[in-house]
């Protein structure tokens, strides 16, 4: 269990990016080479501020109106999409990626089962779907059910399924609606065994769990309402937990947890499996630092929603194991930076913290209580290894997995015989296994058979040294046969480095249309990330924040001197923090990559902190308005460091409903390039409508973006497309193994 605050940066997925569906094109079309465009005039405003001691220039601060209400800015994001759609359209290959991505996405998936009672929950996407269904088994070899189709719910697909969860013996179901990306989620409840929907609808909901207080009610997070509607700009405050008890009105909730004199802080409540306590876990921005406290459920009805402290200062990462009559298990950094577990008896009289497994050599990850035994999920080198021990720390096994990539789930509660998990790599998508706790046995749940052989793809993982030496790893795809033959090919190099986040191995259909159309893929773990724990976030955040920017010219660098990436023929991605990473570096060093795309980007970091979640960020960027921080992100912000010299081709990409990062940041970021005269390469904008910064994308929308986005990187990295029919012609259908 990991508290919702750890979630607010928020990584975007490799290569799953919003866009609009893609529409037919004749194919004369196909074979048209796009002239550089002229691009719409954009008005240059006149502001500028004095920031300790300097004039700061923001000539396009208009642009961080809302689109929805300003009619200049609405007419502004109009031309520029009318410009950028007609490059993007006369793009070499643009259908055929497409066509190609659409074969790759149409397999049958499934999510990992909950169990709850005697029912298992679980999604379900046939292929082509907008948005996954949820179904329901009575037992674990009953007929599935559906239980609710988010596809009904939206005629354009962007209505989305978020977080969902059964109540402890299944009878419930608690889920939350996500609409356009938002952020904002409405809460609604189903009545499992029957399908009918309950009247019960909470709102004002962001950042919040779902946890259940017997079959009767749930513990959610959520904003004042005396707000001026679902902004998508404004920053939130006034985060607190309250509990709505089913068949009553939201009015009537009950308040359980919060922090009126911390109103910056976000909380977030979990119930322990047995449904004894429940525990409250707040922060104050994205850093892993929170404090703790228990409430006695069986206590309720007699002393209200008392909370005893477990943890009072924000210091250390505390994240929720599960826990067993009196006890709690907790995974914590708390001297420890690669996490150990330890555990606490809350029913004696002196409560005192004792460590059940020490810190090791790679980061410990996870850890869930399943049976009468714990399984523990490391990161080595960016990759999952898991471990069962039994309830004091003791080892007992190792379970086996598949090479390189990441084991996910491992769900379970205390008593029950099994557990589920997906493994997924970058040649295979999430495949579900059940495993007996009992026997040590492994069952396939669900596999999915897929448009291309996995075993024509190769996965190394590769070390290189930073500018100040540090080893870093990073893995590169490709297929076989072209990294036998060590020729250098069209590559393209992503990243994020930063929040605590690990990138680690899983699939992408859009990327695995790159490799299939002659590409190699490179996926760079950088300091700031959380991939070695503490001390290797610590060196990309804050003041170090220029390492994570070292770290990825180091990385391009590597793979051209390799030979693994064209000299010419590098281009680069990341979404999110992931998109500052690309802003940043095309400033410094604009003659090593081809071709760019900053997707839903940061890239105003004097400001930042304005708008929505922007404020949590000061954990990993710093205070704008500290002036040792300023001077730091004043040397980086992409808006405010473009040079002139000749850049690469970028296209930046963006939503514009995205209430996590504003998409005035990427607006004022792509005016500011098209002003400054960059060179003979374009520099293009493609704004998404009715999406938000990634999670409940429909099917079309990330076929589209991705086609749109591969077709540009692969034309100014040189793939030669030319012989289409070959390149991205379907494979044999294969069975995952």
């Amino acid at each position: 269990m990991r508290p919702i605050a750890r979630l607010l940066a928020g990584a975007v997925t490799i290569l799953a990016l919003a866009a609009a569906a893609p529409t037919a094109r004749s194919a004369s079309a196909e074979s048209v080479k796009p002239a550089k465009p002229a691009y719409p005039a954009t008005r240059r405003g006149n502001v500028v501020e004095v920031q300790f001691g300097e004039r700061i220039a923001d000539p396009y601060r208009w642009l961080e109106n809302d689109v929805r209400s300003d009619k200049e800015v609405a007419d502004w994001v109009e031309r520029q999409e009318a410009v950028t759609r007609a490059y993007l359209d006369r793009l070499p290959g643009r259908q055929a990626f497409a066509e190609r991505i659409r074969r790759l996405i149409d397999y049958e998936r499934f999510g990992i089962p909950k169990k709850a009672g005697r029912r298992y929950f679980y999604t379900r996407n046939s292929g082509l779907q907008n948005q996954s269904v949820l179904n329901v088994r009575d037992r674990l070899s009953g007929a599935p059910r559906v239980l609710l189709d988010p596809n009904a719910w939206s005629a354009d697909g962007a209505t989305a399924l978020d977080a969902w969860q059964p109540s402890h013996q299944g009878s419930r179901l608690a889920y939350a609606v996500q609409d356009g990306g938002s952020d904002w989620r409405t809460v609604r409840f189903l009545d499992v065994a029957s399908g009918r929907t309950l009247p019960d609808e909470l709102r004002w909901v962001k950042y919040s769990g779902l946890a259940w207080v017997g079959e009767e009610g749930v513990l959610y997070s959520r904003f004042p309402e005396d707000r001026k509607g679902q902004d998508f700009h404004s920053a939130n405050f006034g985060h607190a937990v309250w509990y709505h008890r089913i068949g009553t009105p939201q009015s009537a909730d009950q308040l359980v947890f919060a922090t009126p004199e911390h109103p910056e802080r976000n909380h977030s409540a979990e119930v322990t499996a047995d449904g004894r306590w429940a525990v409250i876990s707040s922060s104050e921005g994205t850093d892993p630092r929170h404090a703790i406290h228990v409430i006695d459920l069986r206590r309720r009805e007699d002393r209200g929603w008392r909370a005893r402290e477990l943890v009072g200062k924000l210091e250390h990462d505390w994240q929720l194991v599960d826990g067993l009559g009196a006890k709690l298990w907790f995974l914590t950094d708390e001297r420890a930076p690669r996490y150990r577990l330890v555990s606490i008896d809350l029913g004696k009289r002196t409560s005192d913290w004792r460590e059940l497994v020490p810190q090791s050599g790679n980061k410990l990850e996870a850890a869930n209580v399943v049976g009468d035994r714990l399984i523990l999920s490391y990161l080595k080198d960016a990759s999952t290894r898991a471990v069962i021990m039994d309830l004091n720390g003791r080892p007992t096994k190792a379970i086996t997995l598949n090479g390189i990539g990441t084991a996910a789930g491992f769900d379970g509660r205390p008593g029950d015989p099994e557990t589920f998990y997906s493994f997924s790599s970058f040649n295979q998508p999430a495949a579900i296994y059940r495993f007996d706790m009992a026997t040590g046995r492994t069952t396939r749940f669900a596999v999915p058979e897929v448009a291309f052989d996995p075993l024509d793809y190769a996965i190394e993982q590769r070390f290189f040294a930073s500018k100040d030496g540090t080893r870093i790893p990073m893995f590169v795809i490709r297929k076989k046969a072209a990294a036998s033959a060590r020729a250098p090919l069209p590559t393209i190099l992503y990243g994020y480095g930063g929040f605590d986040i690990s990138l680690v191995p899983g699939f992408s259909s859009v990327r695995m249309a790159w490799l299939e159309a002659g590409g190699a893929f490179a996926v760079a773990n950088l300091r700031g990330g959380g991939e070695y724990g503490r001390e290797w976030h610590e060196a990309g955040r804050g003041a170090n924040k220029q390492n994570v920017f070292d770290d990825f010219i180091a990385a391009g660098e590597f793979l051209i001197a390799q030979g693994i990436a064209r000299q010419d023929g590098l281009a680069i991605q990341g979404g999110s923090n992931g998109g500052l990473l690309v802003g940043a570096v095309l400033n410094q060093r604009p003659d090593l990559f081809a071709a760019a795309n900053p997707d839903v980007g940061v890239m105003d970091m004097l400001r930042f902190d304005r708008f929505t979640a922007g404020r949590y960020w000061v954990d990993d960027y710093g205070r704008p308005d500290r002036e040792s921080d300023w001077r730091v992100l004043r040397a980086y912000s992409p808006y405010h460091n473009i040079r002139k010299a000749s850049y690469p081709a970028v296209l930046v990409t963006t939503a514009d409903t995205d209430d996590r990062v504003v998409p005035g940041h990427s607006f004022k970021y792509a005016a500011a390039l098209q002003a400054a005269q960059l060179g003979d390469k374009p520099q293009l904008i493609r704004i998404e409508t009715r999406a938000g910064h990634g999670s409940g994308k429909p099917t079309d929308k990330v076929i589209g973006s991705g086609a749109d986005v591969l077709a540009f990187l692969a034309y100014w990295s040189g793939m030669k497309l030319g012989a289409q029919s070959q390149q991205l012609a379907p494979s044999v259908q294969n069975s995952s193994r």
